[in-house]
């Protein structure tokens, strides 16, 4: 089982259920080494002291804030664990609220809370109620030396910790000055047409990072000392006819639900995206 990153306990009213808290995703993508293009070596990142002229240790860090240029008030770890801050230790449910409430692009990071023995029942009491109401509850943690902002939702047996930013820390504009730009029935139309026929349930095992594999068989090919042959980019024109390549897009599509498209349809919807 995998090592739990904070422990405490969800206030849920006067009721305490301690749990620990989880990872609950994790980045796959292809790590690359920094190497010295002369002689291939690889090169180390040192931090670097410019008063004392030589490279500082780990275990000589310190933490500070610049209250000033150049002058720093120094906090230890001693200090942040003093902060005046019950999420420190407990995630208190503050509300609950539709999913749909919460705008996705709040949306941080997902962990997942697991209970201690003592609390498997007021937790599963917990999540059948979330259940029950379709509800999601918001409380604040404090992990990371950071107190966050965070989202409770059950999912799939499993009660769901997702990190939620602050207002003041999303850069989207309410509102925006929006062009005026004439779009006819048939236009808009047509548009719905072809989303109605690309409706489909949200699976995320038919996406596969395809970047990442394209990347593992160019290194595979470098270490084999294999050729390898640069893919041309797609030809694209420019659309001059708008309600035409919405015309051949709706075609595409239902070819793509039917089959094949035969080969003058193809040459027709190129020709008509195209312009």
């Amino acid at each position: 089982m995998p090592r739990s990153i904070w422990k405490g306990a969800v206030s849920f009213g006067m009721i305490s259920i301690p749990v620990k808290l989880f990872g609950a995703t994790e980045n796959k993508d292809i790590a690359f080494r920094q190497l010295h293009e002369e002689c291939g070596s690889r090169l180390k990142q040192q931090r670097w002291c410019a008063t004392c002229e030589r490279t500082v240790e780990f275990s000589e860090l310190t933490k500070g804030f610049e209250y000033a240029k150049e002058q720093h008030v120094v906090l230890t770890d001693e200090d942040f664990s003093k902060l005046p801050l019950p999420s420190k230790h407990t995630i208190e449910l503050s509300a609950f609220v539709k999913a749909e409430e919460i705008d996705p692009v709040y949306y941080e990071r997902s962990y997942y809370l697991e209970p201690e023995e003592t609390g498997l029942k007021p937790f599963a009491l917990l999540m059948d109620a979330l259940k029950k109401k379709d509800l999601t509850a918001v409380a604040k943690v404090a992990i990371r030396n950071k107190e966050q902002l965070c989202a409770l939702r059950p999912h799939n047996g499993r009660l769901m910790l997702e990190t939620l930013f602050y207002p003041d820390e999303i850069r989207v504009l309410d509102t925006i000055d929006e062009p005026e730009i004439k779009i006819t029935k048939k236009e808009l139309q047509m548009a719905i047409s072809l989303i109605d026929l690309m409706l489909d349930k949200f699976d995320p095992e038919k996406y596969e990072d395809e970047y990442r594999g394209a990347l593992s068989q160019i290194i595979e090919a470098k270490l084999e000392g294999a050729e390898i042959a640069a893919v041309p980019a797609p030809k694209t024109g420019k659309v001059i006819d708008l309600m035409a390549a919405l015309k051949a897009s709706v075609d595409a599509a239902k070819d793509k639900s039917t089959g094949s498209p035969t080969p003058k349809r193809a040459t027709r919807r190129r020709k008509a995206a195209a312009g």
